[in-house]
């Protein structure tokens, strides 16, 4: 029974982050992407401190490994997220979420050079593809120019959030996933509060009191950061890492489909063979994770 809860658990909260391509797209036609950014953490923050105090979480950390989760934050929760946001401005909601969902794939490679993991022939062949399918998703060649940069940018978002999770490993596992993800939260907020000002223009006072917006603002920062985040850590305790990932499908499954109904997003063959070519390649990741001595051939020589 708790194996289902898991699988529920993940399929909402991969299914909350699909959605937030499409809610990102109209709330970023008015709101500065780095704005947004801020506004999502600075909710998310009240929401994960009320939950936590309801848990009665333990907020220390050990001063040495503050600069570990202030990395986590500054590199995936900042350079990442607002990454994300201005590649789904200048491009569309599937490809924020078709792009973004090769993050699995580049992990090997950061998994490779900071945690010493081998990279399997299985591996190198999932990478390769996971490019190639960007490549073909970015539509080099075949878009026009500022929906290739945004093409560019989410690649830079994927990236980032793949070695963000990396550097997560490297955290002491006895912490509580809330409590770490709220101090990366606040240090990704802290440093761009600045840059965050300073993109406020003077017609601010518009949007802030649309409704609409506000409620998109309110969805990315209560939904889609804090309950979506939540959704997902209690996933993980109960389903298996590895088959975990394979739940992470949901996002530019739902992305696509609802940027297509919401948005009447268009994609042509270029779109769907890219995203063949980085679900496989995630896939490949997946698998490789899941094999042991036994059913891995390539396992066994590596060990040896």
């Amino acid at each position: 029974m708790g194996q289902y809860k898991g699988q529920l658990y993940l399929i909402l909260a991969a299914s909350i982050w699909g959605g937030l391509y499409v809610v990102s797209k109209v709330v970023l036609e008015v709101v500065p992407p780095l704005v947004l950014v801020w506004l999502r953490y600075l909710i998310a923050l009240i929401t994960l401190g009320l939950l936590g105090a309801v848990l009665r979480q333990s907020w220390q950390l050990q001063k040495r490994h503050l600069p570990l989760v202030a990395a986590i934050g500054v590199i995936g929760y900042f350079l990442s997220i607002w990454a994300q946001f201005v590649g789904t401005k200048l491009s569309s909601a599937q490809m924020g979420a078709v792009i973004t969902s090769a993050t699995p794939a580049f992990m090997a490679l950061f998994a490779r050079i900071l945690l010493k993991e081998a990279i399997t022939l299985r591996k190198m062949v999932a990478v390769c593809l996971a490019t190639i399918g960007v490549l073909l998703v970015v539509g080099i060649g075949v878009v026009d120019a500022t929906t290739q940069r945004g093409g560019l940018m989410l690649v830079v978002a994927a990236l980032t959030w793949a070695l963000m999770s990396v550097l997560i490993k490297l955290v002491p596992s006895h912490y509580s996933q809330l409590v770490v993800t709220t101090y990366a939260m606040l240090a990704a907020a802290t440093v761009m509060t600045p840059l965050a000002l300073a993109e406020f223009r003077p017609d601010a006072g518009q949007w802030l009191v649309q409704p609409k917006i506000w409620g998109g603002v309110l969805y990315i920062g209560v939904v889609a950061t804090a309950g979506a985040f939540y959704f997902w850590t209690k996933g993980l305790q109960l389903v298996d890492a590895t088959q975990a990932g394979l739940y992470f499908f949901f996002q530019p499954l739902v992305g696509t489909i609802l940027g297509w109904l919401c948005l009447g997003e268009q994609v042509g063959f270029s779109f769907w063979l890219g995203t063949l070519l980085i679900i496989g390649s995630v896939l490949l990741v997946i698998k490789t994770d899941a094999c042991n001595d036994v059913t891995c051939p390539e396992s066994k020589a590596a060990s040896r």
